[in-house]
């Protein structure tokens, strides 16, 4: 019986001599765009701009936990959209909409407010590159996790 799972087997690994030859999809830039990605984006982008206003607000509030807390939400934003796009991009549009309201946020008022919280610029300064170097982490990263049930595993 194994036999001929065998020979079946190497039948179906045997190039075929008749095939036409496969055309392969584009990826990368060259992909078509698809708006349901296109919509992915946009929506990981919004969720940084909003996981910045919120790690804006706890960050000063309770130095230092509020900063670990802002930058562990940041972390999870900017990871969770590299694991949920399998892409950079992925990292790199929640990043955007993170540091675009980091900037709005540091514009202020012409009285002089602005809506970080009231503590030193050492804080501002930490929050502001701690978030910049994790995102830079998230989306240089080489590859997203593997599931022990993907058929693309290495050594196959």
């Amino acid at each position: 019986m194994s036999g001929k799972k065998d020979r079946a087997r190497a039948e179906a690994r045997a190039p075929r001599t008749n095939a036409p030859p496969r055309v392969s999809e584009p990826t990368g830039i060259a992909a078509p765009l698809n708006p349901r990605r296109i919509g992915a984006y946009l929506g990981l982008a919004v969720l940084g701009a909003l996981v910045s206003l919120a790690g804006s607000l706890v960050q000063g509030a309770w130095f230092p936990g509020g900063l670990l807390l802002a930058l562990a939400g940041a972390a999870g934003v900017f990871y969770g959209g590299r694991v949920l796009t399998r892409t950079q991009l992925g990292a790199f549009a929640p990043a955007v909409g993170w540091l675009i309201a980091v900037v709005v946020a540091l514009n202020g008022r012409p009285e002089g407010d602005y809506l970080f919280g009231g503590g030193d610029e050492i804080d501002l300064a930490l929050f502001v590159l701690g978030g910049m170097v994790i995102a830079v982490i998230c989306a240089t990263l080489s590859k997203g996790p593997v599931s022990a049930n993907d058929q693309e595993r290495s050594g196959r």
